[in-house]
C-alpha cells in the first residue's frame, strides 16, 4: 500500500514538473518572439527614417538646381552607379543640372538599405500624377522599386494610409524607357493611379501596389507640377 502511494506521488510530481517546464518554455518562446518583433519594428523604423531623409535631400537638391536657373526638364540623374539610361555624368560639360554632382544638386548617390527591397536602385520618372499633388500634370517622382511587404506596410502605416494605395491603370514604377533622361522627361498623358485607394492627400509619399503583378513600390514626389 505504501509502495502504491509512493508511485502515485512520483507520477503526480512528474506531471506538475512537466507543467512547470512547459509553462517556462512557453514564456521563453513568447519573450523571444516579442523581442524579435521589437527588433524588426525598430529596424523598419530606422530604414524608413533613412529613406525619408534621403528623399528630403533629393528634394532640396532639385530646388538648388531650379534656383540656379535650370528648367524642370533640364534636371538629370546621371551617376556612374546608376543605370546608363540616366546619362554619362563624366561626359556632361555642364553638370549644374545634375542632381548627383556637387555643381548641381550636390546630393550623394545612395543605394537603398539592405533588406527593404530586392536590391533595385532608385528610379526617377515624370510619368505619373499623384492624387491632389499640384495640377493634373505629371510630377517628378523618385521610386524605390520592389520593396518588401513588411516595409510597405510600415511606410503606409507611418504616413497614415488606412488602406493599400494601388495603381491599376499602369505602374508607378514605369519602364526603363521612361527613365527621366535626355530623351524622356514629363509625359503629356500621365498615369493617374487609382485615386480612390489613396486615403492620404496630397499623396507626397507612400507605398503603391501595382495590381498588374502585385509588386510594391515606394514613391516620393520630388517636384509637384
Amino acid at each position: 500500500m505504501q509502495n502504491h502511494n509512493s508511485q502515485s506521488g512520483n507520477i503526480l510530481f512528474m506531471i506538475l514538473l512537466a507543467i512547470v517546464l512547459i509553462g517556462a518554455l512557453t514564456a521563453v518562446l513568447q519573450g523571444t518572439s516579442s523581442q524579435n518583433n521589437a527588433i524588426t519594428s525598430e529596424k523598419l523604423t530606422l530604414n524608413f527614417t533613412a529613406i525619408q531623409n534621403y528623399g528630403s535631400e533629393m528634394e532640396r537638391g532639385i530646388n538648388f538646381i531650379m534656383q540656379n536657373g535650370k528648367s524642370e526638364s533640364d534636371i538629370r540623374f546621371a551617376h556612374p552607379s546608376a543605370p546608363s539610361d540616366y546619362g554619362d555624368l563624366s561626359a556632361d560639360s555642364d553638370p549644374s543640372d545634375q542632381l548627383f554632382h556637387r555643381f548641381g544638386g550636390n546630393v550623394q548617390y545612395k543605394t537603398p538599405p539592405t533588406g527593404i527591397n530586392d536590391g533595385s536602385l532608385w528610379e526617377f520618372y515624370g510619368q505619373s500624377n499623384l492624387p491632389h499633388v499640384g495640377s493634373s500634370a505629371a510630377d517628378l517622382i523618385a521610386v524605390l522599386p520592389n520593396v518588401t511587404s513588411l516595409f510597405c506596410d510600415h511606410v503606409n502605416k507611418t504616413v497614415g494610409y488606412t488602406s493599400q494605395p494601388r495603381d491599376s491603370s499602369a505602374c508607378i514604377n514605369s519602364s526603363t524607357s521612361n527613365r527621366f533622361s535626355d530623351s524622356t522627361q514629363f509625359s503629356s498623358s500621365p498615369n493617374t493611379v487609382t485615386v480612390s485607394s489613396f486615403s492620404v492627400k496630397p499623396s507626397m509619399s507612400g507605398c503603391v501596389e501595382c495590381t498588374s503583378d502585385g509588386s510594391l513600390h515606394y514613391f516620393r514626389v520630388l517636384m509637384a507640377r
